[in-house]
C-alpha cells in the first residue's frame, strides 16, 4: 500500500470520527428536548438558538473541570479505561460499507463482535480499578447483562449470515432491495432492539447505573473529562446500534437520505423507551436473556439454515 493511500485513510477516518462525535453531541440535545417534552416540561433553551449550542457548552464545561482520582484506585487502568472504552465505540465504526473504499471489511459482522465482547473489558476494569465498592457491583452487573445477551445478538446476526452468504454490512443492502427483513424476521426485529437496549446498558436495562442502590453505577469514581468519555462512547453505541439495526431490518439504503431519517427514528425510539419504561427486576432480566431470546434466536438459526440448504439443493 503507498503512502498516499495511508494518508488518505487516516483523513477520512479522521472525518469519519468527527462526524460521529458531532452526531453524539447532538443526540444528547435531542434526549434532553425528547425527555423534556415527554415530562411536560422545557428541556434545553437558552444556550443559544432553542438550545442548540448546548452541547458543546456541556462538553466545555466537563473538560475544563477539575480532575479528581480516587487516593486508593488503581490509576493506569482507571485512568486509560474511558479513553480505551471511546476508542472501541469510535473504532466499530469503520465497518460502515463505503462505496468509494475506506476500509474494505468483508468479515465486519465478525470485527463488530469482536468489539463488542472488548468493549465488556472497559467497563469491567473502569469498576474493578476505582476500588470503590458500588463501581465494582454495577461493573458485574453491566458484564453479566452485556455477555448475556451478546448470545442472542450473535446468534441473530448467525441467521443472517446464513440467509446473506456474507460477513459484509453491503451485502444486508443489496439482499433488502425487494423485500426488507423486518417482514420475515419480525420476532427477530424485537428481540434485536431488546438486546441493543440490554447492550448499551439503557433503560429499562440500567441496572449498572441503578440510582436508588448504585448511585451512578461503574462510573462513580469519574469526574469532568473520564465521566465525558464515558458518555461519549455510550451514545456513539446508541448511535452505531442505530446504524447497524437500519442496515440489518429497515432495507439498510445507505446512500440515501431515508436511511439517515430512518437512523434519527430508531435512536429517537431508544429516547422514548427511556422516558416510558420503568426499570426491570434483574432475575428478570436474565430469565428473558437465557428462557425467552435464546431458544426463539435458535430456532430461528435453524430455520433460516434449513431455508438456505433447501435453496441451494432446488438451484442445484
Amino acid at each position: 500500500m503507498q503512502l498516499n493511500d495511508m494518508i488518505l485513510m487516516l483523513l477520512e477516518g479522521l472525518i469519519l470520527f468527527i462526524c460521529v462525535l458531532v452526531g453524539v453531541a447532538f443526540l444528547t440535545l435531542l434526549e434532553r428536548k425528547v425527555l423534556g417534552f415527554i415530562q411536560i416540561r422545557k428541556g434545553p433553551n437558552k444556550v443559544g438558538y432553542y438550545g442548540i449550542v448546548q452541547p458543546f457548552s456541556d462538553a466545555i464545561k466537563l473538560f475544563s473541570k477539575e480532575q479528581t482520582f480516587p487516593m486508593f484506585s488503581n490509576y493506569l487502568p482507571y485512568y486509560f479505561s474511558p479513553i480505551f472504552s471511546l476508542f472501541i465505540s469510535l473504532l466499530i465504526w469503520s465497518i460502515m460499507p463505503f462505496y468509494f473504499g475506506l476500509y474494505n471489511f468483508e468479515l465486519g459482522l465478525l470485527f463488530f463482535l469482536c468489539c463488542t465482547s472488548v468493549g465488556v473489558y472497559t467497563v469491567m476494569i473502569a469498576g474493578w480499578s476505582s476500588n470503590s465498592i458500588y463501581a465494582l457491583l454495577g461493573a458485574l452487573r453491566a458484564v453479566a447483562q452485556t455477555i448475556s445477551y451478546e448470545v442472542s445478538l450473535a446468534l441473530i446476526l448467525i441467521s443472517f449470515i446464513f440467509l446473506c452468504n456474507s460477513y459484509n454490512l453491503y451485502s444486508f443492502s443489496l439482499y433488502q432491495g425487494m423485500l426488507w427483513f423486518l417482514f420475515i424476521s419480525f420476532p427477530l426485529m424485537i428481540i434485536w432492539f431488546a438486546s441493543m437496549l440490554a447492550e448499551t446498558n439503557r433503560t429499562p436495562f440500567d441496572f449498572a447505573e441503578g440510582e436508588s442502590e448504585l448511585v451512578s453505577g461503574f462510573n462513580v469514581e469519574y469526574s469532568s473529562g473520564g465521566f465525558a468519555l464515558i458518555f461519549m462512547a455510550e451514545y456513539a453505541s446508541i448511535l452505531f446500534m442505530s446504524m447497524l439495526f437500519v442496515m440489518m431490518f429497515l432495507g439498510g439504503d445507505f446512500y440515501s437520505f431515508f436511511f439517515i431519517l430512518k437512523l434519527v427514528f430508531v435512536s429517537f425510539i431508544f429516547i422514548w423507551v427511556r422516558g416510558t419504561l420503568p426499570r426491570y427486576r434483574y432475575d428478570k432480566l436474565m430469565y428473558l436473556a437465557w428462557k425467552s431470546f435464546l431458544p426463539i434466536s435458535l430456532n430461528y438459526l435453524i430455520f433460516f439454515s434449513g431455508l438456505k440448504i433447501m435453496i441451494i439443493s432446488l438451484l442445484i
